[in-house]
């Protein structure tokens, strides 16, 4: 197998033949198939980013300590950073048309890639769980209002905490995400582009009712002061490690699992310059707008309903009773089931559908590793998973940030963003290291992990684990890099 490379993007001029590590799914994309722009990636931010998780973003931080402000700029600056290795990482994508785990066996080996590549599917199942289940709730609610007697089936018993409506209601939401597993990359392309324009108007509509019915947006901020339940007399420094740092590590962490794998997306970007401009306008512009729509809009119902409501779907059947119009919540149902199901198709599907594809080459193709996927998000039980998402993603953005470490440190620092495409398809080649491990690239992992728990275990050092996602990946970087240059 040889390359070609023309602007700065570079192909095979045959496939690769090694069935160990190759089928259709993993292949390089040819530079015909490259055809997204810098809308195109937008597009997918907005779909993605537009979503409950999101709505509910800014609400830990306020409960936490954080004012409205301090919370809005938690979360632009989370992006911004994530948006970093986003860009970096999508890099490698663009110009070699591969995804993540094939880009993952340059600094861990051809068969070291799985590591990462499967503990970051294994998350990302189990925020596609999470997701379902908020979707399925927007769908049992909307069937509720127009079938009162919906709620009423099972009479009232529970299995694993959900009621036989909710069960139904979250398989049936389940089945609408595999049907455009099935269907494939293009699908959710086409669905990223149709949600994004609705969501936004959406989105700017509840914007719109919230401050003509509470008064003005300046009232509904004055007010917002009363969501703060964290405490008000913390010194300095205690407030930057236990309010700050972990906010911002989680807001961080929120997106640290796509910025593992955003080559699944960008393999498909005509140029570096459309995939950094894709990123840059869709990725924080979104989530900064829609989650102060869901901090402005719930201290709107602090003034109209005397108590804060932050879950979108009790607000919406809230609404409902008020005017007496089903239509409103039907369309308001709808656009939650929408915004769910864009997100989670692009940011919980693709990654581990592909990662299963390369663990499992000659079993699994990217259909039916997102059918792999999908169940697992069912079998994690994620109902159980939502009252501790924020210290979750404290938690597991440690090792995120390890991941980064090397694979950022290794592409740009050591390789200079050199790869050889054809050698990343070989079980006997430039990237076998020792049989399919790079030791340094394990070692590097395992101390930035290793890094993170001491900040959970040793007093003095709480701030290596409050900002996991920066200490993991300093660590590991630090780690690899004097390896490499040891060697």
């Amino acid at each position: 197998m040889s390359t070609q490379e023309q602007d700065g993007l570079v192909e095979l001029t045959s496939p690769p033949d090694d069935d160990a590590l190759r089928n259709a799914d993993l292949d390089p994309t040819p530079r015909s198939e490259r055809t997204w722009n810098r809308w195109s990636l937008a597009a997918l931010w907005v779909g993605m980013s537009v979503c409950v998780p999101t709505y509910v973003l800014a609400a830990s931080l306020i409960k936490s300590g954080m004012n409205w402000w301090q919370a809005m700029l938690t979360i632009l600056l989370g992006n911004l950073i994530v948006l970093v290795p986003m860009i970096l990482c999508g890099h490698a994508g663009t110009r070699y048309g591969i995804p993540f785990p094939v880009f993952a066996r340059a600094a861990f080996g051809t068969r070291g890639a799985h590591i990462p590549s499967l503990a970051r599917a294994l998350i990302a199942c189990g925020w596609f769980g999470i997701q379902t289940f908020i979707g399925g709730q927007a769908m049992s609610q909307l069937i509720g209002l127009l079938w009162p007697a919906w709620h009423d089936l099972g009479g009232g018993g529970t299995f694993i905490g959900l009621s036989l409506p909710m069960w139904l209601a979250f398989l049936g939401f389940w089945l609408l995400n595999v049907v455009f597993v099935y269907k494939g990359t293009e699908s959710i392309k086409w669905l990223e582009n149709l949600a994004a324009p609705f969501l936004i108007v959406v989105g700017f509509a509840l914007l719109w009712w919230a401050q003509s019915r509470a008064g003005g947006l300046g009232v509904i901020l004055t007010r917002s002061q009363a969501l703060v339940q964290g405490s008000r007399d913390m010194s300095s420094w205690t407030w930057f490690v236990q309010v700050f740092l972990p906010g911002l590590t989680a807001m961080v962490g929120f997106w640290a699992t796509l910025s593992l794998n955003i080559p699944d997306f960008t393999r498909y970007c005509r140029s570096q310059r459309e995939q950094l401009l894709g990123q840059l306008y869709g990725l924080p512009t979104t989530m900064l707008l829609f989650s102060f729509i869901g901090v402005a809009v719930t201290s709107a119902t602090l003034i109209l309903y005397g108590e804060a409501i932050w879950d979108p779907v009790e607000l919406v059947v809230r609404m409902s009773r008020e005017t007496g119009s089903t239509l409103l919540a039907v369309l308001a149902m709808l656009t939650l089931a929408v915004a769910t199901l864009s997100t989670n198709i692009a940011a919980n599907v693709v990654g581990p559908a592909n990662s299963l594809a390369s663990a499992f080459p000659r079993a699994l193709d990217f259909r039916r590793g997102g059918l792999v996927a999908a169940a697992v998000g069912v079998l994690v039980c994620p109902w159980l998973l939502l009252d501790v998402y924020q210290a979750w993603l404290v938690s597991y953005s440690g090792l995120l940030g390890a991941v980064s470490g090397v694979l950022l440190a290794d592409y740009w620092l050591v390789r200079r963003t050199e790869l050889d495409l054809a050698g990343l398809y070989r079980s006997h080649g430039p990237y076998t290291y020792r049989r399919g491990f790079n030791p340094d690239a394990m070692l590097a992992m395992g101390v930035g992990v290793a890094v993170v728990l001491l900040g959970k275990l040793v007093p003095g050092l709480e701030f290596l684990f409050s900002g996991a996602w920066f200490s993991g990946f300093a660590a590991s970087a630090a780690v690899y890099l004097a390896r490499t240059r040891k060697a």
